[in-house]
């Protein structure tokens, strides 16, 4: 019996936006997937907490988002 397999470009069409944004570690370097906890904290400002699992080494980003405006 024959095999059929399906060959993926591993060439990306474009750039993942929140993969290239994701932080690695000041200390150790390791990169990071996902933020310990969030809050929304006024103006459209968001705060993540991220601590590394390889070092323990913890951190705070913030980022400000664009409002949502309905047609």
């Amino acid at each position: 019996m024959p095999a059929i397999a399906e060959v993926l470009s591993t060439v990306a069409s474009r750039r993942d936006p929140r993969g290239s944004e994701l932080p690695t570690c000041p200390v150790c370097a390791d990169s990071m997937v996902a933020a310990e906890a969030s809050a929304y904290l006024h103006d459209n400002l968001i705060s993540y907490l991220w601590t590394c699992d390889t070092c323990g080494y913890g951190f705070v980003t913030k980022h400000s988002v664009k409002p949502i405006v309905c047609n």
